[in-house]
């Protein structure tokens, strides 16, 4: 008998384009919110009742003050924030969430935006990204048991984007299921995904997601800021660029984790394993500001993606050690090398594995650690988003530079192993 448990995710809409009244509306909101939070910031109120002293004076919606008294306090209580961020969104509680729906209309759903006063709210229709209809679909559904949290509404240049938090259950992955087939993924930088499941403990049909796309981004994104800056251009034209290239990476990402969960689903009772990468650094460097700006799209947020896509459709997901994975043989456990990147030689002479797709046997060897060996990282909860040692999500992680060595995808073929006694 399966059992739920709830997780958390983030949808995201963008406002179609507000007339002229209520544009000035929304922006006075927005400017008098931030107000209202760097004043109770710098009043250093550190309780929901010393903030609700300075907010109460302030022309804002009931649900924005809500909202206020219950962050402010967290940014010195837990965040232990030093200053405040320019451009933070416009908060409100849940009571916020109020939408409407008529299938006749070109945009279906509309969003009762909250404004101070009483008869003064207005109705804004919402561009939703395809890709959450379900959970829209599931959030209107009165007879849904999916719930709506805060909701942060954000200006960048001309457009307004509407995030909204919701709570929604899932099958619960928190047991793996009996005889499991061990899925293993290996992220890196020549390979975006190299996925490996073991059937009896044998490789089996693995995935490989090239990763010259990603890294071609990366460079041209480098490139085109580094010139900007040394240009002094404007900071929007600057903005404008890293957002460009950041949606190309994301679209990247979002591609790359819907193929490796639908791999991982193919075999039965699949467990996705994939390394914790929160202690390996990248190898690139192009300085403090630039690596902060390069990396924000990290590793980490497509382990974080596959997570996600996988606990939707009842996939556990667990992590595990990554020192020696690519180092280690798959067969016979033995520390080999790697001539070249994409190639990995055993150095046992006894073992039927000489030559073998370097990343394959990685995703082989981060399989293979999860339990019931007792080697997997203790397990997060449902809606935890955060990585497993409490660090920033995008925590930058990479492997080794791709080898100059070209058509690395067929610099060694890939064998299925046969069990020898050595496997035993």
């Amino acid at each position: 008998m399966s059992t739920t448990q709830t997780a958390n995710k983030t949808l995201e809409a963008t406002l179609t384009p507000p007339t002229r009244c209520k544009e000035q509306r929304l922006q006075q909101t927005l400017s008098e919110y931030r107000d209202a939070l760097e004043d109770a910031f710098e009043q250093d109120c550190t309780s929901m009742s010393a903030t609700n002293d300075v907010v109460t004076p302030y022309s804002l919606p009931y649900q924005a003050k809500d909202a206020l008294k219950s962050y402010v306090p967290k940014l010195h209580n837990t965040y232990n924030a030093k200053e405040l961020d320019d451009e933070h969104p416009l908060r409100f509680v849940n009571r916020a969430g109020k939408f409407d729906r008529d299938s006749s209309r070109e945009y279906e759903i509309c969003w009762n935006v909250p404004q101070p006063g009483r008869g003064t709210n207005f109705w804004i229709p919402l561009r939703l990204n395809p890709d959450q209809q379900g959970l829209w679909d599931e959030l209107l559904d009165d007879e849904s048991s999916t719930k709506v949290g805060e909701l942060r509404l954000q200006k960048h240049r001309k457009t307004w984007t509407l995030h909204v938090t919701v709570e929604y259950e899932i099958e619960d992955t928190s047991e793996l299921p009996e005889n499991p087939t061990r899925v293993g993924f290996d992220i890196g930088e020549s390979m975006l995904v190299t996925g490996c499941a073991l059937q009896r403990d044998t490789p089996t049909k693995p995935l490989l997601i090239n990763g010259k796309g990603a890294k071609r981004i990366r460079k041209e994104m480098f490139t085109t800021l580094k010139r900007l800056q040394e240009r002094d251009a404007s900071e929007w034209r600057v903005e404008e660029r890293f957002s460009y290239y950041q949606n190309r990476l994301t679209d990247l990402i979002e591609k790359a984790s819907r193929e490796s969960v639908e791999y991982a689903r193919q075999f039965e009772n699949p467990v996705i394993v994939m390394e914790d990468l929160a202690y390996i650094r990248e190898s690139l460097d192009y300085g403090k500001y630039m690596n902060r700006r390069l990396h924000s799209w990290a590793f980490a947020r497509l382990q974080g993606r596959i997570e996600d896509k996988a606990k939707d459709v009842g996939i556990p997901v667990r992590y595990v050690h990554p020192q020696y994975t690519s180092k280690t043989c798959h067969s016979c456990k033995h520390i080999g090398y790697r001539p070249r990147q994409a190639e990995f030689r055993c150095k046992n002479p006894e073992c039927h594995v000489s030559t073998f797709q370097a990343d394959i046997n990685a995703s082989a060897n981060i399989a293979r650690r999860v339990d019931p060996w007792g080697e997997s990282l203790p397990w997060k909860q449902a809606g935890d988003d955060s990585p497993q040692d409490g660090s920033g999500c995008d925590t930058a992680t990479t492997q080794c530079e791709q080898s100059e060595t070209p058509s690395q995808m067929t610099l060694t073929s890939f064998q299925e192993s046969k069990p020898t006694a050595s496997d035993d």
